[in-house]
């Protein structure tokens, strides 16, 4: 990774096992010397359960200072209180907003309307990033390079995945994609139709 870090939101993205969490990792350790690590899974099952244990135990045994906050739902709240709270004294790394994400849609799924409260949902998140003060690293999945989903809730959650980390990319000072563990700064190297 070549330097300067920008200032400013950071989004992080790529595939499942991409590396994209270390990479996130490794560059917060690169911005402050201690931070929040925000975590929006819930424990569904047994195996997310040793997942989720086993994230814990890396980041505890990484020597970086981490204050973790499970969040699954109310993300765009605890950015405002983060900001007002880390300013000056550490990182926030939100991991992952596409989880976040499924989190939303399922509160609302089989409602008329889930796509547009789920859309609102993303526009708060935006705004609290936008307003975020200090380092903030956001991890986000790219779930539209595969097939097109079988169900009509699969299609929607890939659209609205596709259209949050578009909007937070725009929005974010550097997005990061990482592929096989190799990150690749997109927004110095973007062509731009002007």
């Amino acid at each position: 990774m070549t330097d300067p870090i920008e200032q400013g939101p950071i989004l992080v993205t790529g595939g499942a096992r991409s590396g994209k969490s270390s990479f996130a990792e490794q560059l917060s350790a690169r911005l402050a010397d201690g931070g929040t690590y925000i975590a929006t899974a819930q424990i569904w099952d047994e195996e997310m359960r040793e997942r989720i244990g086993l994230h814990r135990q890396q980041r505890e045994s990484s020597g970086f200072a981490w204050t973790t906050l499970e969040e699954p739902l109310e993300l765009p709240a605890l950015l405002r209180t983060c900001s007002a709270k880390e300013a000056h004294s550490g990182v926030v790394l939100v991991d992952c907003l596409t989880l976040w994400l499924s989190n939303c849609l399922l509160r609302v799924e089989g409602q008329e309307d889930a796509a547009s409260l789920t859309s609102a949902a993303v526009d708060e998140l935006v705004r609290a990033v936008q307003g975020h003060e200090g380092p903030l690293v956001l991890v986000t999945n790219e779930v539209g390079s595969g097939i097109v989903p079988e169900y009509p809730l699969g299609r929607l959650y890939r659209d609205l995945a596709g259209r949050m980390n578009q909007r937070l990319a725009s929005v974010c000072g550097q997005v990061f994609l990482v592929t096989a563990g190799i990150p690749v700064e997109l927004k110095s190297r973007a062509f731009r139709l002007e």
